[in-house]
């Protein structure tokens, strides 16, 4: 066996996904000249001690993730040093926000007008004022992502660098997240001691790693099916317009099944991936499944389409309310290009067919693209977070990331964010 290196010999990204069913952890090798990422390595192991996005154990969950990252680290012969995480959770919060500042001020001379091009630092500073905005204490911004900018009246711009004009414009979405919920994250991973790099809102890293440019352009929605939650991620005209948590996820159809069936939860995640369909028409009503019963009971079976309908009125529920999310995004036109569907919800069987009945839009599967060497290993929905994440340094667009300073981790990254909008006021 190759000895383990520890990174600095070439360029890598390590994602570290968790979530409430499985933990995966993905080292990759970034490519500069095509802004591609190689898979080097990948492990995806059983989760515990969290759900819906907080730690229920940190015993648990350390050990976990320490042996995520072990076999990652075995099957790439590299050290991870430092990593990007993933996170989710009702305490996350989403909102459109805007600023502007005056450019080009009076010169002094009467009527006269200091003409100069818009710069890096016009920009900073009027993203900052956008995510100036009144959080409660115990909370904290994640991202901060430009959807466009104005310059006086011209509108839809994406980059105002070297442009003029007497006002600059700045429309922003923000997702916030429980400082509490993010702090004990991430101790937990620097308990192992990784650096973490950065913290990931779960549906914009599945975005970054499924979306075509036409699609975030024209008008896409991510559905990203979890264990505990179902993310949501609305894009039009290349930025990202609205985003949400709904906090059902696949393992209410598996808690559904288990009350029905009166069996284990393990028995009934093992029925729902073997015969569960997400559509009950297109399940057989002549096919038993029988169930495990204890000494001296009697022996039961159920039809698969029974089993299927509790299926099925589960995935009608969470539709109902992805559909409720859309409209509240306030925008034309936001599923010219339907909807893409990731997480290992998305891979029950017939669920795409329910989603496109129900939801009246084309609807296909999300899986990784901009990656190498992922076929037959992690090109599932399933592995899109972890896929993203990899991605994140290359393609980020936020401005929380962009201003980080380096050296001082995610706390340093929480002050700067805290005094730089305390300065504003």
């Amino acid at each position: 066996m190759s000895p383990i290196g520890n990174g600095h010999d070439r360029q890598t990204t390590v994602g570290l996904d968790i979530g409430a069913c499985t933990i995966t952890c993905a080292i990759g090798q970034i490519i500069p000249e095509t802004k591609r990422v190689k898979l080097l390595g990948i492990a995806s192991i059983p989760s515990a001690g969290f759900r819906h996005g907080t730690i229920t154990n940190r015993d648990e969950l350390i050990e976990r993730l320490e042996k995520a990252m072990t076999e990652a680290e075995l099957m790439a012969s590299t050290k991870v040093m430092k990593a990007i995480l993933s996170i989710t959770g009702d305490h996350i919060r989403c909102l459109n926000t805007q600023a502007a500042i005056v450019l080009n001020r009076a010169s002094g001379v009467t009527g006269g007008l200091t003409e100069r091009a818009i710069n890096d630092d016009d920009l900073f500073q009027v993203l900052d004022l956008a995510q100036a905005v009144s959080l409660p204490i115990d909370r904290d911004i994640l991202h901060t992502l430009p959807q466009e900018y104005l310059v006086d009246t011209l509108e839809e711009i994406k980059n105002p660098i070297g442009m003029t004009g007497r006002r600059l414009e700045g429309r922003v979405h923000l997702v916030t997240a429980a400082t509490t919920a993010m702090n004990n994250l991430v101790s937990c991973v620097e308990e192992l001691g990784i650096t973490v790099d950065g913290l990931v809102f779960q549906p914009l890293a599945s975005a970054l790693a499924t979306l075509h440019k036409d699609e975030m352009e024209l008008g896409v929605t991510l559905v990203e099916i979890g264990s505990s939650t179902t993310n949501i991620a609305i894009y039009h005209g290349s930025a990202i317009r609205h985003s949400a948590i709904i906090p059902i996820g696949s393992s209410s159809i598996t808690n559904d099944i288990a009350v029905m069936l009166q069996i284990s939860i393990d028995e009934a995640e093992k029925i729902k991936m073997k015969y569960a369909s997400a559509r009950a028409s297109m399940s057989s009503p002549k096919l038993k499944i029988d169930l495990p019963s204890q000494a001296g009971q009697l022996e039961r079976s159920v039809p698969e389409q029974e089993v299927s309908r509790y299926v099925e009125a589960r995935m009608l529920e969470i539709f109902h309310m992805v559909i409720r999310e859309i409209s509240r995004a306030d925008i034309k036109d936001p599923l010219t290009y339907g909807i893409v569907m990731t997480g290992g919800g998305a891979q029950l069987r017939n669920i795409l067919p329910l989603a496109e009945n129900s939801l009246g839009v084309k609807v296909r599967q999300g899986n990784p693209i901009k990656i190498d060497g992922v076929q037959d290993i992690a090109d599932g929905p399933s592995h899109a977070t972890v896929m993203g994440l990899l991605l994140w340094p290359l393609y980020a667009t936020d401005h929380v990331r962009l201003q980080q300073p380096t050296g001082r981790g995610i706390t340093g990254l929480f002050e700067k964010i805290r005094h730089t909008i305390e300065d504003l006021f």
